[in-house]
């Protein structure tokens, strides 16, 4: 039931294109989702949205779950031609991907068009767009031609999982705790941006957005490294590239996943240093917040797959459904935060007192 609800929410919101600074497909997908189930949403001054979800009072610090709207991406800067464009690439994909003739898709129209010479430029990578046949109006930004949205063999594939997995995740996760009623506080903050430098995470940090009483905790795909496995379980992400994640924080997910683990219904996860890059966890640690993150396994990262061609994403259907549900029980769980982070202390506590007796020289 669980992984259902996940793969709808994932199917309508991998079916709407973005690139940074043009997420509103998505967005307005988010909201309709957000419409459907009664959950309360608003859009912050820089265009992230903010779902929340209150049953356990006002003074009840909130749990933020985190993840972005946007992949990368081109932005159309100007007209070169007749059916022609040059176009900024927005996101980390390196040189040898770029190779003239990719197929592309011109957005909101969705004509097609085929990636063009490299321009030159000091500072960004700018491409020549071709349209396959020329139409009238001007795009505002394009998408590798991919398919959208597929589920089979246990394995959710499209354009984009990075990062609409980890927001399908936010939404489903909101749906099933609002079907549940339980007792929490939990917002989910979904952002713009990412992919060039966690900008909607830092306009909503500086401008304090976020209740610095909460736990952020940020939602990812990531490659994999050696020792984590897709199909393994969701990762708990102890840090990125950039940082280590609050130990607190990381050993209440720790100490959830493990007594998911023990109800012996197949529930997996991993711990694991995933310091292929950098996540939103780091911005929002920066800026004072007690963060923690969780993350799945990717394949064909940011769309580079084998033989330097451009390839869907995939994700284990059964790590994202994971994720979905140690979220759901941290949600549930979080009203016992400091309790379940003081066991360690309450152990250590009793090995100093009996390392202290019999230690003691008489």
């Amino acid at each position: 039931m669980m992984q259902e609800l996940l793969l709808e929410t994932a199917g309508r919101l991998m079916r709407q294109p973005a690139a940074p600074y043009h997420e509103s497909l998505v967005a307005t997908e988010v909201l309709a989702i957000c419409k459907e189930a009664g959950i309360d949403v608003a859009t912050d001054a820089f265009g992230n949205l903010h779902a929340v979800l209150n049953h356990a009072g006002s003074e009840t610090p909130p749990i933020v779950l985190a993840a972005h709207m946007d992949h990368p991406g081109f932005e159309i800067v100007r007209r070169l031609g007749r059916g022609r464009w040059e176009a900024r690439f927005l996101g980390d994909v390196p040189d040898r991907y770029f190779q003239p003739g990719v197929k592309l898709k011109l957005l909101p129209s969705g004509r097609p068009a085929v990636l063009g010479r490299r321009r030159p430029h000091k500072r960004e990578k700018r491409f020549e767009l071709r349209e396959v046949k020329a139409g009238s109006d001007k795009p505002e930004f394009a998408v590798w031609d991919l398919r959208d949205f597929s589920s089979r063999g246990g394995r959710i594939r499209g354009r984009v999982c990075d990062d609409l997995i980890g927001v399908a995740v936010i939404l489903s996760t909101l749906i099933e705790l609002k079907r549940r009623r339980a007792k929490c506080h939990v917002i989910g903050f979904i952002s713009r941006a990412e992919e060039v430098g966690f900008q909607g995470a830092l306009a909503a940090a500086g401008a304090g957005g976020i209740p610095h009483s909460s736990l952020v905790i940020s939602l990812e795909t990531s490659k994999e490294i050696p020792g984590v496995k897709m199909g393994k379980g969701v990762i708990v992400r102890v840090g990125d590239r950039s940082s280590v994640f609050d130990s607190h924080g990381t050993r209440f997910l720790g100490a959830v996943g493990d007594a998911l683990t023990r109800r012996g219904d197949g529930f997996q996860y991993q711990r694991a240093l995933m310091a292929g890059g950098s996540c939103e966890g780091t911005a929002f640690q920066e800026f004072g917040y007690r963060t923690a993150a969780v993350c799945v396994a990717l394949g064909n990262y940011h769309n580079c797959g084998t033989g330097d061609r451009i390839r869907e994403e995939f994700v284990s259907a059964d790590d994202a459904t994971a994720m979905h549900r140690l979220l759901v029980e941290s949600a549930r769980q979080f009203k016992n935060f400091e309790s379940v982070v003081d066991r360690t202390r309450v152990r250590l506590e009793r090995l100093k007192k009996e390392g202290e007796r019999r230690l003691r020289r008489r």
